[in-house]
């Protein structure tokens, strides 16, 4: 099964086990909002959810992008592939940076890791996931050199998992009431 996956098996390893990391912390989310719903209600209503979409667009983008540059090694157009990784990358760095932003707001408001339980796990989560895009952007980084179709699918499939987790997180953090 693992070598009809695109990129290097181990990588694939990588992506279940954070897969099931990301699916504990977003389960104990879910029923820690079940047993306070008005915390995570009061909570949630202070988040800028536009900022988020912002985000959620940036990140898929940037998904897109990656997946351009695998294209691109796959018809051995290395040059252009890099291009792509690039756009990737800066992407990545733009979803960084506004998460930063919010950030900064939420801690400008005083809300901080103790506020409540709600504002625990939202920075637990968001954080992991922002420790996450930053090693994508180091591993796109990493393959950009050679742009060699393996290693370039290798970092794309990572990214995806990346996107694919926010794309989770995004309307459970953000949108479901």
């Amino acid at each position: 099964m693992l070598e009809d996956l695109p990129g290097d098996p181990m990588i694939w390893v990588l992506i279940f086990s954070e897969l099931v990391a990301f699916g504990l912390f977003l389960g104990a989310f879910t029923v820690a909002r079940a047993i306070h719903p008005a915390v995570f209600a009061a909570g949630q209503a202070t988040l800028d959810s536009n900022l988020a979409g912002l985000n959620t667009l940036v990140l898929v983008t940037s998904g897109w992008a990656a997946a351009r540059a695998t294209n691109f090694a796959r018809a051995s157009e290395k040059r252009t592939s890099r291009r792509w990784l690039l756009i990737a990358m800066a992407l990545g760095g733009f979803f960084i940076a506004i998460k930063l932003a919010e950030y900064g707001g939420e801690i400008g408001r005083g809300v901080g890791l103790e506020t409540s339980p709600f504002f625990t796990l939202y920075f637990l989560l968001t954080g992991f996931h922002l420790l996450h895009v930053g090693l994508g952007i180091i591993i796109l980084a990493v393959v950009c050199r050679r742009a060699e179709i393996s290693g370039v699918e290798t970092g794309t499939a990572f990214w995806h998992m990346v996107d694919l987790v926010w794309i989770v997180m995004f309307p459970i953090l953000y949108l479901v009431r």
